[in-house]
């Protein structure tokens, strides 16, 4: 696991020094090695600054940081037969062993377009990647987004890169996120994109809830499964509520080992219930206690990673952030998340609002788009708070099949009116399936921002300094961002 760059020089001009301060933007804690590498050649170094001077003249360079998160991942770049690969990412096969990036250089050693292509179609899984050739890149990702990726050029140069700072860097100011499920041939005339994988909106099938919920049992089930398959060990991000009390159910009944990771400020009533929830589900509970001192601190934090001075970001952020923080500490490699059940299912308040208001049909759309855009809402933000600990994130909810299950789903199976709390109907249904305690699945949704305590904190915060909450993240932002520059 870790982070990745690209560089095309339009002018035909060598690019290894920009690629090597690119990789350098990006440095973090626990790095095992550095590597660049035009289409023939590679090197790899325990430092950025010993990839200086290596040598490499090319108008095309590809670099990755690589931190190692299983005993059987493999350095990178990875050479090709005539070409040079970077995977950053995982494949979840139905077996025990999951892809790695060798699994995916065996199958693109020749017609790496094709291949990309027909692996982007058929395999699940969370990855970006990207293959130098001679006089071009081939870049992509996978079908929702999971692990985030940018993209951006000037008059000069055209860029990818894990992380919008590193793009920042080298003076790429027009950055976008890179579609999922698309390929990408780039060259000195730049990107041209092509989608291979994408979610298409459709009409609800008609299904009763007792064979849907049987459905999305199953889809859980073997998703779940894939994500822990070969662990020893497993943390779970936990709120006791639905979405994270299903994973770590299912998680349970694969993985050896799974702990629970609860994260808030102190004297919020939902660590209580968490802990009952945790004992329920007869799991290890870290709770980790947290105050408003503690808030100030992460935030500038949270930010510089998120890469923008969003306030429902930043309040998300910052708990992720924390969960990551104290699954690293306690040695964890990989922690599993909830993200994505909302979108799918119907867990926020706005769409019974906009239900009452424009209905089913105007409802479905929004949820539709909703669920195509979590890459950009909620996966790049986790992932990269995540990464920076060198967590591995893994998310059960977010696969294709399952995405398409949800978009297919009537809108009575989701949400109903009147509004009672009780949304997510047809997954409330898994859980009841299951046998999860009552208390679990009848526990109405309430954003983490707010049962952390964490959003009444930044409040306090921004009221000290006589600003808005958004003019205090803004700040907060800006002085951070120049300060790390």
């Amino acid at each position: 696991m870790g982070a990745l760059i690209a560089v095309i020089n339009k002018k035909d001009e060598n690019v290894a020094e920009t690629a090597v301060a690119m990789l350098k933007v990006l440095e973090r804690k626990g790095v095992d090695t550095f590597g660049i590498a035009s289409p023939t050649e590679m090197r790899i170094e325990k430092s950025a600054e010993a990839l200086v001077n290596q040598g490499i003249d090319s108008p095309i360079i590809i670099g990755y940081i690589f931190s190692r998160i299983l005993t059987t991942d493999k350095l990178q770049p990875i050479k090709l037969e005539d070409a040079t690969l970077i995977f950053e990412g995982r494949l979840y096969s139905a077996t025990a062993e999951n892809w790695d990036a060798e699994d995916f250089a065996k199958k693109l050693q020749r017609n790496h377009e094709k291949n990309a292509e027909e692996l982007i179609k058929k395999a699940e899984g969370d990855f970006t990647f990207v293959i130098a050739e001679k006089g071009k890149l081939i870049a992509g990702r996978d079908v929702l987004g999971v692990r985030p990726l940018y993209y951006g050029q000037n008059a000069n140069l055209a860029c990818l890169a894990s992380e919008r700072k590193a793009l920042w860097k080298i003076g790429i100011k027009n950055i976008s996120s890179f579609p999922p499920g698309n390929i990408a041939l780039i060259d000195k005339h730049g990107f041209k994109f092509k989608s291979v994988k994408t979610l298409v909106y459709s009409k609800p099938r008609h299904l009763m809830i007792q064979t849907a919920a049987k459905k999305l049992q199953t889809l859980l089930q073997q998703s779940t499964k894939k994500r822990v398959s070969g662990l020893k060990e497993v943390a779970v991000a936990f709120s006791g509520g639905l979405d994270s009390s299903i994973i770590a159910f299912l998680a349970k009944k694969t993985a050896e080992n799974v702990h629970l990771i609860h994260v808030s400020l102190e004297n919020q009533p939902e660590t209580e219930h968490a802990k009952k929830a945790a004992e329920e589900l007869e799991l290890s509970i870290h709770v980790c206690l947290f105050n408003e001192k503690d808030v100030e601190k992460t935030l500038p934090k949270v930010l510089w990673l998120v890469e923008e001075p969003d306030v429902v970001k930043a309040s998300i952020g910052i708990p992720v952030f924390w969960a990551a923080e104290k699954a690293a500490k306690a040695d964890f490699k990989v922690m599993l998340a909830g993200q994505g059940a909302d979108e799918l299912f119907g867990g926020y308040k706005r769409y019974v609002n906009d239900y009452s208001t424009y209905g089913n049909e105007t409802v479905r759309k929004r949820m539709f788009n909703d669920i195509v855009r979590m890459y950009e809402t909620n996966f790049e933000r986790d992932f990269k708070l995540c990464n920076f600990h060198n967590v591995e994130l893994r998310l059960p909810f977010a696969t294709y099949q399952m995405a398409k299950f949800a978009t297919e789903l009537p809108l009575e199976l989701k949400i109903k009116l009147p509004d009672d709390g009780m949304r997510k109907l047809v997954l409330r249904q898994v859980a009841r399936n299951l046998g999860l305690p009552q208390n679990i699945v009848e526990k109405p949704k309430k954003a983490i921002q707010y049962t952390s305590g964490v959003s009444k904190a930044l409040e306090k915060l921004a009221k000290k300094e006589g600003l808005s909450v958004r003019d205090y993240v803004k700040k907060t932002f800006l002085i951070f961002f120049k300060k790390m520059r």
